[in-house]
């Protein structure tokens, strides 16, 4: 008899083949039959028709800190995903000495805009070397498997101290000590090795990250620590400011290495060219032979604008600002009284302010063309006629005053969405071709970061529910292709043969969904991070049931409060 059998499903298995009706068993923590009419089961689950797939395999988030204390890891973990990589964009707490714990913190604050409170309070800090990391991660009993990759910023400022904050050239010395610590990781269990090369990762003060400039001579020795190591990969996120300059080493990279390079792959309304030359450059780095990939999202990059979040277009106003520490009850009296909303509408952006924000979000102050009514269900694909500046010109009103009486109406719960990247066009077409472009990899949901601005950890779900299911605006994309890209081929990306498809002897983690059902909320914030901090979450209908390792860990909707995740150690 089977543990488990889900009764008359459709399966879509990760594979990118069609989806089939049948049954699927499974006994202990494997899959042991699809298709088909399976055996009795202990327990058996009345599919009716509905989804079942492999659960997510998320290989871009930002748990790092947020899994040493939170053993559930929403909002992932509540939209299907069952792994999650983090260790991205070259930010992380591994290695670490005593003396550079604030820094680091800092550091995630403001790459990642978590909260540093939350951090202080929620990090225990026992652990030096990467290695004792994972050993931390190893110990906590958690509902969904996670694994991590080396950053190259706490590496660097380990090997480096000030001298890395501070953003000064690697000795030979230096590199010599990152290039054995990145080995040891990878041998450790490290998925690969990040770094980060944007103007748009700052830190709290307004600096640019430690390995923003690091130079060719220590890129190699990070190169040759995956070489030896014979797994992982260099994940990248870079501004291409000089397309040809970064590719040129990037193939260095690679072929020094022998490892794949994988970097967010994203278009800028500013430089219409730019998507179209990285894109004939990897091209042309695959015709040498060299992995280089795109890691691309399923909606635009962009940020949520509210008077509940961090950011909105008043926040970069010193009267405004004033107010932003109250609690929003008594914000919204300060913002209703007719003399204060005089005095912040009369203001300017201040340059104090705008310097503290990466460059592209800077746009929040006057482009009032680019922000979009969200609305409920949220709405990723605005039309112009959704925009603040349209939404005012129809109301015979100044965007600016449009915009403030929107957002103080309403308890301060509503939201614009801001895209800041791959929505050029006003559609989702320029995403529509990468994320059908045989050289990209999916991913970019940022689970655990950007906490009081993003919250694409609910991805997943979007991309069933938009791309699949529900988009008007231009083609939609196949089922089993959608779920290929989230299961099957992330994890192959990773190295992770025993998951990401629902086969005989691979591990039980899947999901069941009702796609008609199914249905990710407007966004909204919560409190229930370490010292008080806050995060956006999506709550969202339509999982059946999301099981790990072959235990249910929700269902509809709730957890179960089993325990069945591990940490992964990568080979």
């Amino acid at each position: 008899m089977h543990d488990i059998v889900f009764r008359d499903a459709l399966i879509v298995d990760g594979t990118g083949a069609a989806p089939f009706a049948g049954d699927l068993a499974i006994e202990s923590d494997r899959i042991v039959q699809v298709g088909g009419r399976a055996a009795a089961g202990r327990r058996e689950v009345r599919a009716g028709g509905r989804l079942v797939t492999p659960g997510w395999v998320d290989i871009h988030t930002h748990y790092d800190g947020q899994a040493t204390w939170d053993p559930v890891l929403r909002p992932s973990s509540n939209h299907g995903v069952t792994t999650v990589i983090f260790g991205n964009c070259g930010v992380g707490f591994a290695p670490a000495r005593r003396e550079h714990h604030q820094a680091l913190i800092d550091l995630m604050e403001g790459v990642e805009e978590v909260p540093g409170v939350v951090f202080t309070e929620g990090l225990r800090w026992d652990w030096e070397s990467f290695g004792e990391y994972l050993d931390t991660l190893d110990r906590m009993p958690r509902t969904v498997d996670v694994g991590t990759q080396l950053a190259h910023h706490p590496l660097r400022v380990y090997v480096m101290g000030e001298r890395a904050i501070r953003r000064e050239a690697a000795t030979a010395e230096d590199i010599a000590a990152m290039e054995r610590l990145a080995a040891e990781a990878l041998r450790a269990g490290a998925f690969g090795i990040t770094t980060s090369r944007t103007d748009q990762h700052m830190t709290r003060a307004g600096e640019q990250v430690p390995g923003r400039y690091s130079d060719h001579a220590e890129l190699m020795g990070l190169a040759r620590a995956l070489r030896a190591a014979g797994r992982g990969a260099l994940g990248l996120n870079a501004d291409f400011e000089d397309v040809d300059a970064e590719f040129a080493w990037m193939r260095d990279f690679a072929r020094t290495s022998g490892r794949p390079l994988y970097f967010l792959h994203f278009d800028r309304a500013h430089d219409r060219a730019r998507l179209p030359r990285i894109t004939a450059a990897i091209r042309a780095a695959r015709a040498e032979g060299l992995v280089l990939t795109g890691q691309v999202g399923g909606r635009p990059a962009g940020l949520l604008l509210g008077l509940s979040t961090d950011l909105n277009p008043f926040i970069l106003r010193e009267s405004f600002a004033e107010l932003a520490t109250l609690p929003l009850p008594q914000r919204l009296v300060h913002l209703r009284d007719p003399a204060t909303r005089a005095r912040i509408l009369a203001e300017e952006a201040s340059p104090r302010l705008l310097r503290l924000l990466p460059p592209l979000s800077r746009f929040i102050a006057t482009r009032w063309e680019g922000m979009f009514v969200l609305g409920e269900p949220p709405d990723y694909e605005p039309t112009a006629e959704r925009s603040i500046a349209a939404m005012a010109e129809r109301a015979g009103r100044t965007p600016q005053d449009y915009c403030y009486d929107y957002l103080t109406a309403g308890e301060g719960r509503r939201m614009l969405f801001f895209p800041l990247a791959n929505y050029a066009t006003g559609d989702h077409a320029v995403i529509r071709d990468l994320l059908c472009d045989p050289h990209t990899v999916f991913g970019l949901s940022d689970g655990g970061a950007h906490c009081g601005s993003i919250c694409d950890g609910a991805i997943p779900t979007f991309m069933l529910t938009h791309w699949v299911r529900d988009r008007a605006r231009g083609p939609r994309l196949p089922l089993e292709f959608v779920v290929k890209r989230m299961t099957g081929e992330t994890a192959d990306f990773m190295g992770l043969s025993d998951r990401g498809r629902l086969a005989p002897g691979l591990k039980a983690d899947l999901n069941l969904i009702d796609l008609a059902g199914l249905r990710a909320h407007h966004p909204e914030m919560v409190a229930d991070l370490p010292a008080g901090g806050r995060r956006l979450i999506q709550r969202v209908d339509g999982y059946g049931m999301t099981m790990v390792s072959g235990l249910p860990v929700f269902e509809e909707g709730e957890e179960t409060g089993a325990r069945p995740g591990v940490l992964l150690r990568a080979g």
